[in-house]
């Protein structure tokens, strides 16, 4: 099932969280630099990551933090752009949701929280995103909490 919600992700109670991040091992702005101040193990191995080429749109890097005030989370980041000063596009949202989908089939997950794909710092219209992340995701036995755009 798909909620549709607002507020601050971060305080989910989900037990896995998207992060959506770029393919150059920047967390710089918006939801990403939340991440990056909150998971540090997370943004060590996601910049490795990039480093050595091993993060690009239309995959996943799916990381394990754990600490003693939210436990366990699984930590799924989601690139929407190569670059950070470029744009995100529908196609890396659309590539990065079939993974995305891929990985929950394999992995199942009793919750997940997600941004707005692309519709903050990337550009994207939500109007647009929206019905993708609804297609992709509805069949998955997963309750989804998708934190839409202000």
């Amino acid at each position: 099932m798909i909620h549709f919600t607002q507020g601050n992700l971060l305080k989910s109670n989900a037990r896995a969280l998207v992060n959506t991040v770029n393919t150059v091992g920047v967390m710089g702005k918006g939801i990403a630099l939340q991440f990056k101040n909150t998971f540090p193990l997370n943004y060590k191995l996601y910049q490795d990551a990039c480093k050595n080429g091993k993060l690009t749109t239309g995959q996943l890097l799916v990381v394990h933090e754990n600490d003693l005030l939210r436990g366990e989370k699984i930590i799924i980041n989601f690139p929407t752009k190569q670059h950070w000063k470029q744009p995100s596009t529908y196609e890396y949202i659309e590539s990065g949701l079939v993974a995305l989908q891929i990985y929950l089939i394999e992995n199942p997950v009793e919750s997940l929280a997600m941004p707005a794909l692309g519709c903050g710092n990337g550009g994207l219209d939500w109007e647009v995103v929206k019905p993708m992340i609804v297609e992709y995701l509805s069949d998955i036995d997963t309750e989804f909490f998708v934190y839409e755009p202000l």
